[in-house]
């Protein structure tokens, strides 16, 4: 396409049963723009409905960034309206924590900023070997304040600290080893495929009723989530896939998804 104009600053595209998301300004390092997120945020919303999905995908354009963060060329990179008291990347993570459908982080390249908000909300993560993560707010005067909210429960609280007040980076091992992502490979689409096709083979019920009860649970205290989970598995024996799993494996066969 030569019109560059006409390219969508992001690509919404089902591949079989994943959608992909796809932030389309590699000339910006994929920066976040204010569209960017409320169209992510009505393709999540959107998604929620079609029981033919089932993953969502999340990455940037080219392999040079997964997403740079908030677009800095911008005139209101941060916010557009302060009467608003809801801000768009705050809908977005709202949303991805509503989520019944597994978000899979593609990380094509650097991860800043509210890109590492993007990684975070995510419930995996592939990362290619050169890619690099940071939040280099303070660098700028300002502070990873919203992305917080889903990074505090994936990175230690030392080295969450040192990310947030140095806006020093990590490499992709360092990224491994403190839990940011799941994998790290040279052939980034060959094992995110891996780990999709892991995904795509179990029972859709009990993913989504299964999203839907781990995300309960993460703030609750422990008598509280005990409760809430007991009466929980009571709900999944009763769908159609855990009365057909059950049944293949007494056959001995693969079993036959209906996702109900």
């Amino acid at each position: 396409m030569s019109d560059t104009a006409t390219i969508p600053e992001l690509l919404v595209q089902p591949r079989g049963p994943v959608l992909w998301l796809t932030i389309q300004r590699e000339e910006r390092r994929n920066a976040l723009s204010h569209g960017v997120l409320s169209q992510m945020t009505q393709a999540i919303d959107a998604a929620q409905a079609d029981r033919s999905l089932r993953a969502i995908v999340v990455t940037g354009a080219g392999d040079r960034a997964f997403c740079a963060g908030a677009d800095l060329q911008a005139a209101q990179a941060f916010v557009t309206d302060y009467s608003e008291p809801y801000a768009s990347m705050a809908v977005l993570l709202r949303r991805a924590k509503a989520s019944n459908l597994p978000l899979v982080a593609r990380v094509n390249g650097a991860c800043m900023a509210g890109g590492m908000g993007l990684l975070a909300m995510c419930d995996m993560a592939v990362a290619t070997t050169h890619a690099v993560f940071g939040l280099p707010e303070v660098k700028v005067g300002v502070f990873p304040a919203q992305v917080m909210s889903v990074l505090q429960h994936l990175v230690p609280r030392r080295k969450l600290a040192e990310l947030c007040l140095t806006g020093e980076p990590l490499t992709s091992a360092q990224a491994l080893e403190y839990g940011l992502v799941n994998y790290v490979a040279d052939d980034l689409d060959a094992k995110l495929d891996w780990l999709l096709q892991r995904l795509l083979d179990k029972s859709p019920a009990a993913i989504r009723r299964g999203l839907y009860t781990m995300k309960k649970i993460e703030a609750m205290p422990f008598e509280e989530s005990v409760a809430f989970t007991e009466s929980q598995i009571a709900l999944f024996t009763l769908t159609e896939d855990a009365k057909e799993g059950q049944q293949a494996f007494q056959q001995k066969r693969k079993p036959q998804w209906k996702g109900k």
